[in-house]
């Protein structure tokens, strides 16, 4: 079967219209179409359709044509790559051989039309040659899936006409083994001084640093100021020192573990961040920050790119150029952590947009003991970045120009798109996972190749000797000198007398003015009456033209005559009067999450979608005049890379209020690793501080396992040394307090709220104005009966206390049972908790009541809390211990929540015990 031709006489009318389109302007037909016509017209001298041997030409031209992007599309399987060539390349042969495209050996010395080539024309010959040159030496490029032309024929202008090599000067490549060298005998000597310490080294993949040099270098032309680096453990300290300028002297002092009496409980030295100024070559100062990452080896992605965001909103570049994100990976990691594709996923979102990561994958081959065939289904590690229509380039490791050419091209890269770009150097891991495994147990025969190879830094100073560019004598002068300086180092930590001092942790630049120190003080968090009646008007104006949702204009009218009225205010009222009071104060807001704009219970409405044209208007950004700004976002479906995201834009950015919502609490399941390695952890390991929020739907109403839990107990679980701040609001006006407090105290904690859902609505959930203008944030919420008068005590946290309000209202016990609130469970409020609970004298029982499972929940935790501080032990009422958080019948919930309130208050209700085929309710002591 003959193979379809371009050109043939069944579409001769397609052909004269292209023809014609062509010859008025050629730019406005495809290149392949001007490759056919600039063929065709060597072959012809009129401009009549082609036929016979006109048509014979017309049609080698377009084979060819096919054959150019034939090497575009496929060259990189044919490229060298692999330093150890312990693979074939993949047999793309067949694909590329002239013959499948019809052309013949009659044909290699023919000249067809290409751009290829300055006069325009070649020989098959030549031109096949010319892209083997291009697309299969040590560089690989993957970039025909990007429909963007604009941006594929900038990467053909830029790697086609200099055959996609490096043309450097002896500068340059002396700085290249330089960095090389560096990088090796760091490494040599840390085996021989720290014998058996891991440090999990870059031996193999050396070139990491000129490449990292290459991309900052390349910056000053760019206008950068700031890049920010996450990476994983290997190659770590590496780029610490040569890349970061963190004096030997630390590192060593950190193996010798001679460092400080620990102000933290810190972290290995292979997991720590570092921040300095870089001044390049040309003399442009260049700030460099790495972030501190855990042994998760992606899950620092999103708080990079959180940074980063943070940062450019700082900048105040609209661009977004000024700041550059920086992402080194593990091939293995890039390939199986779903974190990477949800971080991708965050590109080019607007409320997460970095304008462009560049992303590095240190590829060693290897993950861990694991072969790529069995830790991938794809061909390449990098093929999920393909999503994102971005160039994707291959290199080998062991040819250091190549690196270094393809970090220069990527830089560029970026900064005239403003995208992701990914640079996969396949290099090797010379010793096992840590220095102490036996990398051959697993991979024999990859090892027998790694232990007789040289190393890429001796092979690349050999290259540099046999074209005369450097001497023998250079190399030594270079490695002296850097061994020399290792020695210094290395005695200058040997001399101390004992411990370098505390490293005490230092509040400057944007965090200037707050401190470390958590305290139960109060701050001022109230706002005037006309505040926010200002605040709650603004939703009632609407921009000339624009259309509102009837349902919602009557809304947000109510609100307003509830707060004219001074009450009854309801939740979604008093979240609006917190926004819209700190934005008065210059005070920004983020929101971001899952629906997190409409609200998933349709409470929020923080953007207004016109009726008529659904274009977008923000109320509370409309307040007064010189405000600041509020921004809400619609995350995409993912929880760990958008809370990670936000932790990130946290901890650069103090003095704002940074809140991510989850669509249920339950769904937090999702980002733990954030959640542990990060935000409930940072400030014991690094140092870092957050004053995020999590917004946490939580509360059992009937809608089943999924769609009741916050998973509280898990919060509490990880609370010491105030870490976090974890609290279950119940009134507007608390909520309204405890925002605003975030933002106000003179230190930042993490914030867990358990957000109520049928409270949102609910008729006695609400607040009056004076809740507002006075007062505070209360921890415990004491009730208002006579004390004298109580013999049971009711200690609650959350929702549960409404059906206990009802119930107790029910049962007629108005006056003999006391139900305080615990509105923040952490940190412990110890003093306000006695002080509340000692007015109560005469109380004979002393009830711990929560709607969730025994095992769940806040009992465990506040049991031994509750005996500490009241040297008395509580009764536990709630659902017994379970697997599964809640029932999935709504039926059986209120069944189990009518029993729980009943029991409670005080009913006498011995079947509560006794085994039945639905969960049942305790009533034990504790």
């Amino acid at each position: 079967m003959n193979r379809p031709t371009v050109a043939s006489r069944w579409n001769l009318e397609l052909l004269e219209d292209y023809q014609r389109r062509w010859k008025n302007d050629p730019s406005s037909v495809d290149e392949s179409w001007r490759n056919f016509f600039e063929g065709f017209e060597l072959g012809s001298s009129g401009g009549s359709p082609p036929g016979g041997a006109d048509l014979d030409a017309a049609r080698a031209q377009a084979a060819v044509t096919r054959l150019i992007d034939a090497y575009r599309e496929v060259g990189h399987y044919l490229a060298d790559l692999d330093p150890l060539k312990l693979k074939p390349p993949r047999d793309a042969s067949e694909w590329l051989e002239p013959s499948a495209f019809g052309l013949t050996e009659a044909d290699l010395d023919k000249t067809f039309a290409t751009q290829l080539f300055e006069s325009g024309q070649s020989t098959l010959r030549e031109l096949i040659s010319t892209l083997r040159e291009i697309y299969c030496r040590s560089v690989g490029v993957e970039y025909m899936h990007i429909r963007n032309m604009r941006v594929r024929q900038w990467l053909k202008e830029r790697m086609e006409p200099n055959r996609n090599r490096p043309d450097f000067d002896q500068k340059k490549k002396r700085r290249i083994l330089l960095k090389l060298t560096s990088a090796e005998l760091f490494e040599n000597f840390l085996q021989t001084r720290f014998v058996g310490k891991k440090r999990f080294s870059l031996e193999g993949g050396e070139s990491l640093i000129p490449l990292l040099d290459a991309i900052i270098e390349r910056s000053s032309k760019h206008g950068v100021g700031e890049i920010l680096m996450g990476m994983p453990h290997r190659g770590r300290l590496n780029v610490l020192t040569h890349t970061f300028n963190k004096p030997y002297s630390l590192i060593f002092s950190e193996f010798k573990e001679i460092m400080t009496e620990a102000v933290t409980d810190g972290d290995v030295k292979y997991h720590l961040g570092f921040s300095g100024k870089h001044v390049t070559a040309e003399g442009y100062e260049v700030h460099l920050s790495l972030t501190p990452n855990p042994s998760h080896l992606e899950a620092v992605n999103p708080v990079v790119e959180g940074r980063m965001r943070s940062k450019q909103r700082r900048f105040k570049d609209g661009n977004r150029a000024h700041g550059l994100p920086v992402l080194m990976h593990g091939d293995a990691a890039f390939a199986g952590q779903g974190l990477v594709s949800e971080t991708l996923n965050l590109s080019q979102l607007p409320g997460y947009d970095t304008c462009g990561t560049i992303h590095i994958v240190v590829n060693n081959q290897i993950g861990f003991t694991t072969n790529p065939e069995d830790g991938r289904s794809t061909r390449y590690c990098t093929d999920v970045a393909k999503m994102l229509e971005v160039p994707i380039f291959h290199v080998n490791g062991d040819d250091p120009e190549a690196v270094v050419y393809v970090a220069e091209l990527a830089m560029d890269y970026r900064q005239t798109f403003g995208q992701d770009v990914v640079i996969d150097m396949v290099c090797y891991r010379k010793n096992g996972h840590n220095e102490t495994d036996e990398p051959a147990y697993t991979q024999p025969l990859m090892y027998d190749v790694i232990r007789s190879r040289k190393s890429v830094p001796t092979k690349y100073a050999e290259s540099l000797i046999a074209s005369g560019e450097i001497t023998s004598e250079d190399v030594k002068i270079i490695t002296e000198t850097i061994t020399s300086k290792l020695e210094s180092s290395l005695k200058e930590v040997q001399d101390q007398d004992g411990p370098r001092p505390p490293q005490r942790r230092s509040f400057t630049s944007q965090w200037s003015g707050l401190q470390a120190r958590w305290s139960f003080d109060a701050v001022d968090t109230t706002v005037p009456a006309a505040t926010l009646r200002e605040v709650a008007a603004s939703a009632t104006r609407f921009p000339e033209g624009f259309t509102p949702n009837p349902k919602l204009q009557k809304m947000f009218a109510g609100r307003l005559a509830s707060v004219e009225a001074g009450g009854p205010i309801d939740w979604g009222t008093g979240e609006a009067l917190a926004f819209g009071s700190l934005l008065l104060e210059q005070i920004p807001v983020r929101l971001s999450g899952q629906d997190s704009r409409r609200g998933t219970f349709s409470h929020r409405h923080a953007s207004l979608a016109d009726m008529k044209t659904g274009k977008h208007y923000v109320p509370l950004n409309h307040i007064r005049p010189g405000q600041a700004g509020f921004c809400a976002y619609d995350s995409l479906l993912s929880e760990a890379a958008v809370l990670g995201f936000d932790y990130g834009f946290s901890i650069d950015e103090p003095h704002m209020l940074i809140m991510w919502e989850a669509q249920f609490g339950d769904f937090v399941n999702g980002a733990q690793v954030i959640i542990d390695q990060f935000i409930t952890s940072a400030e014991s390991k690094w140092g870092r501080s957050s004053g995020l929020v999590m917004l946490l739907p939580h509360g059992y109403e009937g809608q089943g396992p999924e769609h009741s839990s916050a998973r509280l107990e898990r919060f509490l679980q990880a609370c010491a040394e105030d870490n976090i701040q974890v609290a279950n609001a119940t009134t507007p006006a608390q909520f309204f307090h405890l925002l605003r407090r975030q933002v106000k105290r003179d230190f930042r904690r993490p914030l867990i709220v358990m957000s109520p859902k049928s409270l949102l609505r609910h008729k006695l959930a609400v607040s009056k104005i004076e809740d507002f203008t006075s007062g505070t944030f209360q921890e415990v919420l004491d009730d208002t009966v006579d004390p004298a008068r109580v013999r049971r005590v009711l200690l609650c946290s959350g929702k549960v206390f409404y059906d206990l309000l009802a119930q107790r209202e029910a049962a007629g016990k108005q006056a003999e049972v006391a139900i305080v609130r615990l509105e923040q469970l952490y940190p412990w409020p110890a003093e306000r908790l006695a002080a509340v609970l000692g007015r109560y004298r005469a109380a004979k029982d002393w009830v711990w009541v929560q709607e969730e499972s025994q095992n769940m929940g806040g009992w465990s935790f506040a049991a031994p809390r509750l005996l500490e501080t009241l040297g008395k032990s509580f009764q536990y009422v709630g659902r017994d211990a379970s697997a599964s958080p809640a029932a999935g019948s709504l039926k059986v919930h209120q069944a189990e929540q009518d029993e729980l309130v009943q029991a409670a208050i005080g009913a006498d209700l011995p079947h509560l015990v006794a085994s039945t085929p639905v969960r049942s309710v305790a009533a034990a002591k504790g």
